[in-house]
């Protein structure tokens, strides 16, 4: 009886051997793989190529519309991220947009703005700036510019216009302590784009153009 129990329990201990031999090598080979994939993409990437870049970007842009807000960030802003959407792709950089709105609460038993559109575009910019920098795998760009609408509203309506115009230049952004500075500080920083009128009030811009309003000389440099 001994010499057939024996015998059976070292073909187990073969069979055994074999599978977790066989999954060593499937495991080894989906990393590789999964290797081999993502040095090609990031190869892709610093060649240029607009349309891996798009599909990444695009890619990760959804998944931030499904993810759960990430802890300790305000609700609005967040809302303003899962808003974001490719607008232009180039060899070097990608422009977005988003949308920000003020911000109201109960104050002495009234209905007040505590935050503006602009300083939830601020918050909006700093945030997707960051995101769009270091949180899209295989992807990373010298710039990226962010575009911050907000509603107007005039006798015709209520429209969607540019608020907020940000390139944010990763040279820049590496130096930058992002987690002690306000988001006001980053966007001036990065040469932030708006205007303001004579009451403070944010105005429409042209994110290609107009005068810069509110930016440091120590922060802005004209083109």
């Amino acid at each position: 009886m001994n010499p057939v129990l024996l015998a059976a329990s070292d073909y187990g201990l073969v069979v055994a051997s074999g599978f977790v031999l066989l999954l060593f090598l499937v495991v080894g080979w989906v990393v590789i793989q999964g290797t081999r994939a993502q040095m090609f993409w990031r190869t892709r990437v610093d060649e240029g190529d607009t349309d891996i870049i798009s599909m990444l970007v695009a890619e990760e842009i959804g998944r931030w519309r499904t993810m759960r807000m990430p802890k300790g960030l305000e609700p609005g802003v967040w809302h303003g991220i899962q808003t974001a959407e490719l607008v232009e792709v180039q060899s070097d950089g990608v422009r977005l947009s988003a949308t920000a709105e003020g911000q109201y609460a109960m104050v002495g038993g009234r209905r007040q703005q505590v935050s503006s559109a602009l300083g939830e575009g601020m918050k909006v910019t700093a945030k997707l700036a960051d995101m769009a920098l270091y949180d899209i795998p295989n992807v990373r760009l010298p710039w990226v510019q962010v575009d911050i609408y907000s509603t107007y509203r005039d006798a015709e309506g209520a429209a969607q216009r540019r608020v907020i115009s940000t390139v944010a230049r990763r040279e820049i952004a590496d130096e930058l302590a992002w987690e002690e500075l306000e988001a006001e500080a980053v966007v001036h920083a990065f040469g932030g784009r708006f205007l303001l009128d004579d009451r403070g009030n944010a105005l429409p811009i042209d994110a290609d153009g107009g005068e810069p309003a509110g930016v440091p000389a120590a922060f802005y440099k004209d083109d």
